[in-house]
């Protein structure tokens, strides 16, 4: 029996027109995907692999014309099947020229400690912003190697990390249509701020016990200027003007895999920082000192530059060296002391410098350019504490200017 369609053309059915593949390239939905032949490197056959969820034809065009070369390189990898570990190390080594040595071997380490161990086997693909939260949740509650809690501080960093890796995954390899970390909950950052600030009695006092070491010249500088540890190996004598008072912060040094490297400043620029005359005296002290323990050495001085601060035999110093000395000398005085120094980091002596120099009334932007930040918004929080302090009495101060 035949069945007869009611109405006209136009009103009867249509069927829905399959999708067609041209050169490689189809729409899927309201996406974009294409389709090229890989060679599977252990049996050498040849088999279709499909990319898919190009936002747009040109995309995916793009997409496919990379892979194409890639492939006939044999070097294509499959963008579905990747795993986060698998992207992490290619994203490291193609980032590698871009990132400064010190930081390169911290995002390294990031990676290895706290991301791959929990998230690292699983497809980039699969990472959902829900994986990203569990994940930091994971390593507040035991993210330490001996299972403890991972502070807020290191968590926030690792989170800044996979942030950039993930925009990458993005923008530049185009693995993923959008990136999970963004949308992910994070811990409220723990800002670098201070930890115990000392008077300015108290570091005239610790100053004053520096004098017994032969680098105390280098935590004064510390102190006066709010330098970094590592901006200070890396300075020089050519970059030290005694008459005009001032020193240039070109450079810095880290380590890196064990290794001195020195590179540039933590935000990339030079700065000039103006000193004071104890501080011109104290660094012409230190260099006839310099120059006393070269010609002490002779032959054996290791020194092939002016470095300002180096060993007694003229090699370079590496940051952690430098780094446990205040608390030595610290603990030393306190075992016979009747009024106890508090103990400090070796970094406190930069919060020393811009605390005191704040509460004196020096204004944020003076106070950033010392210290090198890159922009004073980053000084106001760090500093947040201290500048409240200082606007409590700002009320009285105006009264006073008037009276």
């Amino acid at each position: 029996m035949t069945k007869t369609l009611v109405g006209t053309p136009d009103e009867q059915p249509r069927k829905k027109k399959a999708p067609k593949l041209r050169d490689g390239v189809m729409k899927r939905g309201t996406t974009w995907s294409y389709v090229i032949r890989v060679r599977d490197p252990e049996t050498g056959e040849s088999k279709p692999k499909w990319v898919g969820g190009f936002a747009s034809e040109d995309d995916a065009k793009a997409a496919r014309d990379e892979a194409r070369v890639n492939a006939r390189r044999g070097e294509y990898v499959d963008r579905n099947e990747i795993t986060v570990s698998d992207y992490l190390d290619m994203w490291i080594e193609d980032h590698a020229m871009e990132i400064k040595p010190g930081t390169l071997e911290d995002y390294r380490t990031g990676l290895r400690l706290y991301v791959k161990p929990y998230i690292g086997k699983m497809r980039l693909q699969a990472v959902r912003p829900s994986t990203i939260t569990k994940l930091y949740r994971d390593l507040l509650a035991k993210g330490s190697k001996d299972g403890k809690p991972l502070k807020v501080s290191t968590v926030t960093h690792t989170h800044a990390i996979l942030r950039r890796a993930f925009r990458d995954a993005v923008l530049v390899h185009e693995f993923i249509s959008s990136s999970p970390v963004e949308k992910a909950k994070r811990p409220r950052a723990d800002l670098d701020g201070p930890g115990t600030i000392w008077t300015a009695a108290q570091l005239r006092t610790f100053l004053t016990l520096a004098r017994t070491h032969r680098l105390h010249a280098f935590f004064h500088l510390a102190s006066y200027t709010g330098a970094r540890r590592g901006e200070l190996l890396n300075l020089r004598w050519r970059d030290i003007d005694l008459d005009g008072k001032r020193i240039t912060i070109k450079g810095s040094v880290g380590v890196v895999e064990g290794q001195r490297v020195e590179g540039t400043t933590k935000s990339g620029r030079t700065r000039v920082v103006s000193i004071d005359d104890t501080t011109v005296t104290v660094l012409s002290e230190h260099q006839k000192a310099q120059e006393a323990e070269k010609a002490r050495a002779g032959e054996s001085w290791k020194g092939t530059d002016d470095t300002v601060f180096t060993t007694a035999w003229g090699g370079p110093i590496y940051p952690t060296t430098v780094t446990g000395l205040p608390r030595k000398l610290i603990e030393a005085r306190n075992k016979t002391a009747t009024d106890p120094l508090p103990v400090i980091r070796l970094h406190d002596l930069r919060h020393v410098h811009a605390t005191l120099l704040l509460l004196a009334g020096v204004p944020v932007h003076v106070v950033a350019a010392r210290l090198g930040h890159a922009d004073p918004a980053i000084t106001l929080r760090v500093y947040a504490h201290v500048i409240r302090s200082a606007e409590t009495a700002a009320a009285d101060i105006f009264a006073k200017t008037i009276e």
